[in-house]
């Protein structure tokens, strides 16, 4: 039997923690939590090297003992192998591999893109950096402006947690006896002895005799930072929209943002913070207008004001993703989809709006999936003018009308809504 619990350590640079709003923490939380989930028992990881508790276990499980199930998961990003902590935990870590005979202990999560993991030339005088570039590496570069609630990210996490477990079940199966420590060497280990060895190639063969290849290098999309505190490249959503390139991504910091969104080009959108810590509202004008071929916005709230005749969001043409935001209008429907647009709706609240949730018309398709549609003042999904979309795992209830209403030769699928409370018929078919 294991002696110790397993755990795990965190080996980052707090910098990256802080300018990404603690990302990296609610990471270990989540992960910490999806290995428990999947093993029934507790999985600690220890994140604050200056906190006691860390000092103590580290003492206790590095230190004073040899055991083959506690984990370093190092987060890569520049400034990774520019600290010295970093580095020295990532060489203790090596070091207990090898007197293990194991090269599964060490679980890098490349977060950030890293010139030296691209340049052959850099990449030849660091050793440290050689050894991570022969690992398999759960790569987070495009989860990293994700929501922990978008199903990539839960999948990502799961997967982490399945290679511990697979660790895990060989320590078990294979019940080796501890090795005791070696007694002190009078010099330390350079880092040229074999535990920093490399195949030629630069890939490394796991326990489970698959091959981990080098983390390929990735071509960031521009991101420009909104920010109302004036601590970004722009003050306002909209001055970032018409100042970025297709492909662009603007992420945007907590605040209230009273401009309406023209999105006229292929971008990415999203909300930094906790759902409702952004928040664009105005009135007299639609709250989003989505008119290009592609693009995506997320985790903001969006509110209508009033003010005429109006959407909250109104998707002209393409396909736009819209996930896990809050949406609100006080004119006309909250979302409104037609002209032959086909976007994704992922996750999101579409709530309490003046007319209906969803209006999707004059050959609107798209796919409407998970979202949480409530407490509107007419119907919670509305399909007409040939419009033909796909409402799948929603729940629309509450409504003070009807929940589904399809008429003048609108069409549709619907699959496992749970559609409940609403004043009138769930579901109502029309004919025409």
């Amino acid at each position: 039997m294991m002696k110790k619990r397993p755990a795990a350590f965190i080996s980052y640079v707090r910098l990256d923690d802080k300018h990404d709003n603690g990302y990296l923490t609610e990471f270990c939380e989540r992960l910490s939590e999806e290995v428990h989930v999947q093993t029934g028992e507790e999985f600690p990881i220890f994140q604050d090297r200056d906190n006691i508790l860390w000092g103590q276990n580290w003492k206790a499980r590095i230190e004073e003992s040899l055991d083959e199930v506690t984990f370093l998961i190092p987060i890569i990003t520049p400034s990774f192998f520019k600290s010295r902590g970093c580095r020295s935990e990532l060489e203790r870590f090596l070091e207990r591999e090898e007197k293990l005979t194991r090269n599964d202990l060490i679980l890098p999560v490349y977060y950030i893109n890293c010139p030296l993991l691209n340049d052959e030339a850099k990449l030849a005088t660091d050793k440290l950096a050689q050894v991570i570039a022969s690992r398999q590496c759960a790569d987070w570069r495009d989860l990293r402006f994700e929501l922990f609630t978008s199903p990539q990210v839960g999948r990502e996490l799961a997967q982490l947690a399945v290679q511990i477990l697979d660790a895990l079940e060989r320590v078990q199966a294979s019940q080796k006896p501890v090795v005791p420590e070696p007694a002190p060497r009078t010099a330390s280990r350079p880092l040229h002895e074999p535990y920093l060895s490399l195949p030629q190639d630069a890939e490394s063969i796991s326990e489970s005799g698959e091959v981990a290849r080098r983390p390929s290098a990735k071509t960031e999309p521009p991101t420009r930072i909104v920010d109302p505190m004036y601590h970004g490249d722009h003050t306002t959503i909209m001055k970032a929209i018409e100042a970025a390139n297709p492909g662009d991504r603007i992420l945007v910091r907590p605040g209230l943002y009273q401009e309406g969104l023209v999105i006229d080009k292929p971008l990415e959108i999203i909300g930094q913070g906790d759902p409702g810590d952004v928040v664009v509202q105005v009135t007299e004008k639609d709250t989003v207008l989505f008119k290009t071929t592609m693009g995506r916005v997320a985790n903001l709230t969006l509110k209508q004001m009033g003010g005429g005749k109006w959407f909250g969001v109104d998707i002209v043409q393409g396909r736009l993703e819209l996930d896990d935001c809050d949406i609100t209008s006080q004119s006309l429907a909250c979302v409104a989809i037609h002209g032959g647009a086909d976007p994704r709706l992922r996750r999101n609240r579409i709530h309490d709006g003046k007319q209906g949730g969803v209006f999707i018309y004059e050959n609107g398709q798209g796919v409407l999936e998970d979202n949480d549609i409530f407490g509107n003042a007419l119907i919670g999904v509305e399909i007409s003018e040939g419009g033909n979309p796909t409402i799948r795992r929603n729940r629309i209830h509450d409504g003070k009308s009807g929940g589904v209403l399809v008429h003048d030769k609108g069409q549709g699928t619907l699959e496992d809504n749970d559609i409940f409370g609403n004043t009138l018929a769930g579901v109502a078919i029309s004919k025409g």
